[in-house]
């Protein structure tokens, strides 16, 4: 599986909201800037060849949906990337950088430790 391209990722963004669509029903979710229809399909055709999405036909029409959970692709591309690139390999150091910027609480940390305690 690869990684995919930011706008990819951006359609990716709309059908894991949405969970299954029409194309036309996502184009309200690009607006800055506006994406045509057409290459909104092209984009969800090359995510279904990378297998990153479904669809159900019906008759000319098609409907999408991810095949790849959010948290799937997150873990394997996104949050992976970030701790290579900027956290030297290493969950303990993005959790404290965030402890040291306090965007998360004590509490918040406490939480997190009985999460990881009960394996969830």
């Amino acid at each position: 599986m690869e990684k995919l391209t930011t706008k990819e990722e951006e359609v990716m963004q709309v059908l894991w909201k949405l969970e299954q669509t029409f194309v036309k029903d996502m184009l309200p979710f690009f607006t800055d800037p506006p994406l045509h229809y057409n290459t909104v399909s092209t984009i969800v055709r090359n995510l279904e060849e990378k297998g990153y999405v479904g669809h159900q036909a019906y008759g000319n029409t098609h409907q999408y949906y991810p095949i790849i959970a959010k948290e799937d692709y997150q873990n394997r591309f996104v949050l992976k990337k970030v701790v290579s690139d900027y956290f030297d390999d290493s969950y303990k150091n993005l959790v404290s950088y965030f402890a040291r910027r306090d965007k998360i609480s004590v509490d918040e940390l406490k939480d997190i430790i009985k999460m990881i305690e009960k394996g969830e």
